[in-house]
């Protein structure tokens, strides 16, 4: 058998799209069989048109290279045959086969037809759980050579050895894995299920070793290891300053004495002991999560018990487990047991993915999503889904196959990844979790904490929206209609009509049954498509409180809604949930064994029945349960509606909720409450008060020392519009002005930080449309895809970038060094004034006589400031600046207040033009110089 020739391509061009006149700049062609490289072709070819200067600055590329090249029409025959006889290869085929196509058309030549290989496609199944699909990013990662990204030659060479690496990974897997991989790969845009088939030949070949796989029904995953039981070493804890100096100074580079640090470790061993509470704000550069591992490590072992550390987001999460454990374990000198307990929903649950999987009515994105689980279960020790790089479409089937409270299985087993890390935390020396997954702890019938010695709750204060999100309830229009749509009728081709047919024809359940079934359905659909008309006559009574120009929103109580209609829906769906439960009870009645597509059948059935039991639960939280501790409003759009309408119900005081999960544990365990923001200047209990800890819980205050700071400098720019007195689009050109003559200043490494999401988008296309920064990489959370982590992540790939972000990116981001230069605040972070759960806590207030504003808008405010300005200055060696745009800092009395809330560094109020010469001249002055100046000014 001849063997297969492969031709993998990579193009540069003067654009993204030859329709509207892009033109090819560059061109390399690499021909391999038997995975050598047979031959190569690389030439640039002129464009007949200038090269525009970001693809110069992004390939290197410039008018002066392709001045003497030749137009593609040179090139074309020789190029046409070196495709012929080969499967076409590229990153991201859609992209290069259409230029090319395009080109051989202009050339007057025939159409190109042949396979194709997307390797873009390829890797997302073969490595699911890289961080990014990027040519370079994967080169990086698998050690692939690739000196000059975006230059065509070493493009597809590397685009050549990332095609030989994934065929060198599909021999690694099972072969039932392979056997799935063809089998479901004929649904995927290009041409992977020769390449899967091909490996599947030679698999089936070769000596099978499954020494490390175990089978689920036929599906592969990987054996997890057995732990070696760690042997106990011997730890003191160094009481004097000299010992701990001793202690840290061999295994820490460039250690540098902490006296904070050594006081915040003093005080979590002091209450470890003495079995007692305490809160601690260190700030940035005190070395807060090394200053709480020491101690609470030795503790654990001295005790032969376990101490539980929780935070908040999974970033940080996985920080402590592959960077900050592992440099304690280095201090300790020995191994520390640990797990990770993350929520059930957190996990896979194997047995739904199965059902699912077997489904021929799949859509690209949950085929593709499909192969990608399949490869990673081979790969994955924990069942952590969010191991897993998906595609949005992709994340909706990673919804469905989450292990929940309802999923319903007979007893554990070695294929519950919730039960196993479970089993695991019990010979644990400290169990790493969140606090999402402390919280769910309160209703959990068998509750895992209750063998816990001590506890650290790391970034406490955002203890308080983790309990939030716990305790909301979110009704959304589509996802109801959604789920309506699963089952459908009789006369349809859905769920319902599939599960009669089967039913009638093996006479499981009388034709009766089926009729009364479906008319409940019916009923149901009906009355909740009259609650929801009834919401919406009812909110346009209701005078707007617009979020944007066409959002509106509305508490509940303000609408008259009829109750005996939403109760109604709630009584017709308990009627139809107990029919649905009892036609598969009929149905199996008396079945020894059901026929393989039956049982596929009654499982999907099953399945919606129980999220039918979900939504009737939500249903009567949100409109039948009234709490005076809760929030519930109605927000939707009015260019999409009833599609848009969704109702939340947030707790507004959750001090009670937080106590009763915490007064148990305080009778026996110390508790330490740690963050670098528990405080505001005038109101040190802020946070405190919110978690409902006691006043006699003392409060300790770490500030990193004076010379921490020397690198960092904030500026206000006094001259920004006041945004009350012009309109948004001048105050938007205002801001984008400013922006981008800071970032070209700083030369990137900038983040820009918003209170507003619209503000951001409008500002991010204003920014694009004048190309001022056309040479800088802008990644901006809600308009660039990705989440969080992938957009930071892509951002300290460039040195020259720029991130804009809402919420969540004024906390929890550590870019250390160089990575970020500047940091700035567009608006003062004052959450929106009908922002319903916020209105609702100040309408309490007010309604105790008391002032709103400085009880709860102002401090909440400042303490996200001081998590902005948290994001600068990660270590002793960062410089950099923190710009406020927003003039009420100077104008307002209420502004010296976010003032005192900076560590004390030099603030410098300026306008735009005299900021901008004096961060140029402070950027490029010599180290020493600047040392000196930071020396006078303090």
């Amino acid at each position: 058998m001849e063997s297969q020739k492969y031709a993998i391509v990579d193009i540069e061009t003067t654009g993204h799209s030859q329709a509207t006149g892009d033109r090819m700049i560059q061109i390399a062609i690499v021909i391999m069989k038997d995975w050598c490289i047979e031959k190569t072709f690389t030439s640039f070819i002129h464009p007949g048109k200038p090269i525009p200067l970001f693809i110069q600055d992004l390939t290197n590329i410039t008018d002066a290279d392709v001045k003497d090249a030749l137009p593609f029409e040179a090139h074309a025959d020789y190029i046409y045959e070196l495709l012929q006889d080969a499967i076409f290869v590229a990153h991201n085929t859609d992209f290069d086969l259409s230029f090319l196509q395009a080109e051989f058309k202009r050339a007057g030549m025939p159409k190109w037809n042949g396979k194709k290989i997307d390797t873009v496609e390829l890797v997302k199944i073969l490595f699911p759980n890289s961080l990014s699909y990027k040519l370079g990013d994967l080169a990086a990662d698998l050690n692939i050579p690739l000196e000059n990204a975006h230059r065509a030659d070493d493009d597809a060479k590397a685009c050549a050895f990332l095609l030989k690496r994934c065929w060198e990974e599909l021999l690694t897997l099972p072969l039932s894995t392979l056997e799935q991989l063809h089998k479901k790969s004929f649904q995927l845009k290009t041409n992977l299920s020769q390449l899967f088939f091909e490996a599947l030949q030679l698999r089936r070949n070769q000596v099978q070793d499954d020494s490390n796989i175990i089978y689920y029904k036929k599906i592969a995953l990987r054996k997890q290891s057995t732990h070696k039981k760690i042997e106990q070493k011997e730890l003191n804890y160094p009481t004097t300053t000299d010992e701990k100096i001793s202690l840290l100074n061999k295994k820490v580079p460039n250690f540098e004495e902490r006296p904070e640090q050594f006081q915040m470790m003093d005080a979590i061993w002091r209450n470890l002991n003495n079995k007692s509470e305490v809160l601690i704000e260190a700030s940035t550069g005190i070395g807060k999560t090394i200053g709480y591992l020491i101690p609470t490590i030795i503790y654990a072992k001295q005790n032969k018990g376990k101490v539980c550390i929780s935070t908040y987001t999974s970033h940080l999460l996985e920080q402590l487990l592959s960077s900050e454990i592992p440099k304690a374990e280095k201090i300790l000198g020995t191994q520390i047991n640990v797990t990770r307990l993350k929520g059930k929903k957190n996990y896979i649950d194997v047995g739904v993915f199965e059902q699912l999987m077997r489904s021929k009515d799949s859509s690209y994105d949950e085929t593709l999503t499909i192969l990608q689980v399949l490869v990673w279960l081979t790969k994955t020790e924990t069942g952590d889904l969010s191991e897993l790089n998906v595609s949005g479409g992709g994340q909706l089937f990673i919804d469905k196959i989450r292990k929940s409270s309802d999923t319903q299985h007979q007893k554990k087993n070695r294929f519950d990844y919730y039960e196993r890390a479970i089993d695991e935390s019990k010979d644990a020396d400290i169990i790493v979790t969140n606090h999402s997954m402390l919280i769910a702890d309160l209703v959990r019938h068998e509750p895992i904490f209750h063998h816990i010695d001590g506890w650290v709750i790391d970034e406490a204060h955002q203890f308080i929206q983790a309990a939030v999100n716990r305790d909301e309830s979110i009704f959304s229009f589509t996802n109801w209609k959604y789920l309506f749509g699963q089952i459908g009728l009789s006369t349809d081709n859905q769920l319902l009509s599939v599960f009669q047919k089967i039913a009638l024809k093996k006479q499981r359940v009388p034709l009766s049954f089926f009729h009364q079934l479906e008319k409940n359905f019916i009923r149901m659909g009906e009355l909740f498509d009259k609650s929801m008309q009834e919401i919406l006559v009812s909110i346009k009574e209701i005078p707007r409180n617009t979020m944007g120009d066409t959002k509106q929103t509305a508490f509940l109580s303000e609408l008259s809604l009829n109750k005996e209609l939403l109760r109604n829906v709630s009584d017709v769906m308990q009627s139809w949930i107990d029919l649905a439960e009892q036609a598969a009870v009929i149905f199996k009645k008396d079945i020894e064994q059901i026929a393989p597509e039956h049982q596929l059948i009654l499982e999907q059935w099953e399945y919606w029945v129980r999220e039918f039991k979900v939504k009737l639960a939500e249903w009567e939280e949100i409109f039948l349960k009234a709490n005076e501790d809760y929030s519930t409003w109605i927000e939707l759009d009015r260019r999409n509606v009833p599609g848009s309408i969704r109702v939340l119900k947030k707790p507004i005081n959750l001090a009670a909720t937080i106590r009763q999960l915490f007064d148990p544990i305080r009778k026996n365990n110390a508790i330490i409450w740690t963050s670098g923001t528990l405080t505001v200047p005038n109101n040190d209990r802020f946070i405190a008060n919110q978690l409902g800890i006691h006043n006699e819980v003392p409060l300790l205050k770490l500030q990193a020392p004076a010379h921490y700071y020397k690198g960092a400098r904030a500026f206000i720019v006094n001259d920004m519009p006041d945004i009350q007195t012009v309109s948004q689009t001048n105050y938007i050109e205002s801001v984008a002005l400013a922006i981008t003559r800071i970032v070209r200043t700083t030369e990137g490494r900038c983040f820009v930080l918003f209170t507003s999401q619209d503000m951001l988008r409008k500002t991010v296309e204003l920014i694009q449309e004048s190309e001022l920064l056309h040479d800088y990489m802008l990644f901006a959370q809600g308009v660039t895809s990705g989440s969080r982590m992938r957009l930071l992540k892509s951002f300290q790939k460039f040195s020259h970038s720029v991130l804009f972000g809402t919420n969540s990116f004024w906390e929890g981001v550590d870019v250390p060094g160089e990575g970020l230069s500047s940091v700035i605040v567009v608006r003062l972070p004052f959450s929106a004034p009908e922002e319903p759960t916020f209105k609702a806590k100040s309408q309490i207030l007010q309604q105790q006589g008391r002032n709103a504003f400085t009880e709860l808008s102002l401090p909440e405010a400042i303490l996200r400031f001081k998590q902005g300005f948290g994001r600068l200055i990660r270590s002793s060696q960062d410089k950099g600046v923190f710009i406020v745009l927003d003039r009420r800092i100077e104008t307002k009395s209420y502004g010296v207040e976010f003032l005192r809330a900076l560590p004390n560094i030099s603030v410098h109020k300026l306008p735009l033009q005299d900021m901008v010469l004096e961060i140029e001249h402070w950027y490029n002055i010599k180290d020493e110089e600047r040392k000196q100046v930071d020396k006078n000014e303090i």
